[in-house]
């Protein structure tokens, strides 16, 4: 977990590598664990999706609906740039291949103190502005 906090008006940038085997990796922004507003979640192979980027939110640990991505710009062992902008009404979730996903902030806060990355992949820089 990183220690910052995201708010509105704000970008974060992460840049990363997929491990060789990697089957899923998930970058999450909320208050804590059970309270994510927005939850990205690329899937190499894992549950029945391949080669899917996953969106949701959680709330009280209760998972919302499912929004997945069409493009798929991840590649294991390849550098990839996440850049999300936070425009208060929702998150604007950009890759390296120029593809986007529109996803609602359904939690409906300002600010979120919680950024976690975790899963199969090595975080080569974090950046908000």
């Amino acid at each position: 977990m990183l220690k910052t906090t995201f708010r509105t008006g704000q970008t974060l940038t992460i840049t990363g590598v997929p491990t060789i085997k990697a089957s899923h990796f998930a970058v999450n922004i909320g208050t804590d664990d059970n309270n994510i507003a927005l939850h990205v979640n690329p899937r190499f192979q894992r549950y029945e999706d391949y080669k899917r980027v996953v969106f949701n939110s959680c709330q009280g640990g209760i998972w919302g609906s499912e929004i997945r991505g069409g493009e798929f710009p991840f590649c294991r062992g390849t550098e990839f740039k996440i850049i999300i902008k936070f425009t208060g009404k929702e998150f604007v979730v950009s890759f390296s291949d120029g593809s986007n996903v529109v996803f609602p902030n359904r939690i409906g806060l300002e600010e979120y103190p919680f950024i976690n990355v975790h899963g199969d992949c090595s975080i080569t820089s974090f950046n908000i502005v």
